[in-house]
């Protein structure tokens, strides 16, 4: 047995192998290009991508079915409910247990228990604590991988069956707890998201300054509906030629893409082309200047960020010029980010929407003085300082109820909770 573990145990308890408790069984694929192997397939066929962001103890299938056909055509097998199924690439450590029969592909070391003296339960518990374990018995130089002759040496204290049984009762207790916990957590998270989008909201319809306005015997009246387009100068970049080295080799001139976007502000680039690259037509942005991601899919469609430096970008992003004697450049990016959902709902095209220049300079923009403009950023930037801080608060709670977790597994398989 390997020397990985060496853990002194209680009286009665004793080290093994997954060998000794199991039948360690791999998975296949069936060609995928062969549809009579799935289609109208009715054997449930779990692949590691089935079980991302899985929470549950047992499955019953992943999201395709196999035939029998496409069964035999492969190296997979059809393991009887019980067995525990773990990920053994792509990554090692997922497990859950088969709520009934079931087969796997490739990227599956599987453990159907041989006696009716192990609790599949606690082999799946030991299994939930064991990732860093098994990965240290795996190999490989794109990705880890567990081989199934070192499946079969995978350690186990085993316990006799009541204690058991009385451990698997201890950790669901315990976790239940602790998931209720984070579940509160999560929910705050949520609610800080939406307080923040309220916040945003309140701030560009006037609510948040409306006892400010109140004591400087401002009206609201005084606010003009007005547009990006109105009040700033809205162009785009390009992408030179990747072909032409002249524009790309040694390079020192910032260029950037949406994937910029991603952050509040931007200090720094990845990507950088030379001066004949801007003579070519390409443009300069000075700081300042605010990026929208135009193209994208995902979340990145309708982001914003603003650059501290001069640069040029691409064509998926739209550089927001404002005009400094109309607005400021931090109130027109709250306006932005207050707008994210409407300004990605503007989006057209087929399979991928995108916004384009015209749709930009389109967005409303409700806009104060200048004097409260500087307030509402004021007011906000306290409100979001707040925020981020009960944000990474909760992030802290959340990262300590996953090590309670793995506290509460090492006690287990210690004798410590049975």
């Amino acid at each position: 047995m390997s020397n990985v573990v060496k853990k002194e145990l209680p009286e009665n308890w004793a080290w093994t192998t997954m060998d000794n408790i199991s039948d360690v069984v791999g998975g296949g694929t069936p060609k995928s290009k062969e549809k009579r192997f799935y289609q109208n397939g009715s054997i449930p066929w779990l692949t590691p991508a089935d079980l991302s962001g899985y929470k549950e103890k047992y499955v019953s299938n992943g999201a395709r079915f196999i035939t029998e056909d496409g069964l035999n055509s492969s190296s997979a097998k059809i393991m009887p409910a019980g067995t525990v199924l773990f990920t053994s690439r792509a990554p090692i450590g997922y497990v859950v247990i088969a709520k009934n029969e079931i087969c796997t592909n490739q990227g599956f070391k599987s453990f159907v228990i041989k006696s009716d003296k192990i609790l599949p339960d606690y082999v799946y518990w030991w299994l939930k604590g064991s990732k860093q374990l098994a990965e240290s018995f795996a190999s490989g130089t794109t990705f880890l991988e567990l081989s199934g002759s070192k499946a079969k040496q995978l350690p186990i204290p085993i316990a006799p069956l009541e204690q058991q049984k009385r451990i698997v009762a201890k950790i669901e207790e315990l976790f239940s707890h602790i998931d209720a916990g984070i579940e509160a957590l999560n929910k705050v998270k949520q609610l800080l998201k939406q307080y923040r989008q309220s916040v945003l909201k309140a701030a560009v319809t006037g609510e948040l300054t409306k006892e400010w306005r109140e004591q400087n015997k401002i009206s609201l009246d005084e606010w003009e509906q007005t547009t990006i387009g109105e009040i700033a100068l809205v162009q785009t970049g390009k992408t030179p030629k990747r072909s032409n080295q002249e524009f790309w080799e040694g390079g020192t001139i910032p260029w950037l893409t949406s994937s910029a976007t991603n952050n509040d502000f931007t200090n720094e680039a990845d990507q950088f082309v030379t001066q004949a690259a801007v003579d070519s037509g390409l443009k300069l942005f000075g700081s300042g200047t605010l990026l929208l991601a135009m193209y994208g899919e995902g979340k990145t469609r309708g982001q914003v960020t603003e650059i501290t430096f001069q640069a040029t970008c691409n064509q998926a992003c739209a550089a927001i010029i404002v005009d400094q004697e109309k607005a400021s450049n931090s109130y027109v990016r709250l306006r932005l980010y207050e707008n994210y959902e409407e300004t990605r709902k503007a989006a057209s095209g087929g399979n991928q929407p995108n916004l384009n220049l015209t749709k930009v300079r389109d967005i409303t923009l409700p806009l104060p003085g200048m004097v409260e403009q500087s307030e509402i950023v004021g007011q906000v930037e306290a409100k979001f300082d707040a925020i981020g801080r009960l944000a990474n608060e909760l992030d802290i709670q959340l990262l300590k109820a996953e090590k309670n977790k793995q506290s509460v597994l090492a006690s287990a398989f210690s004798g410590v909770l049975n």
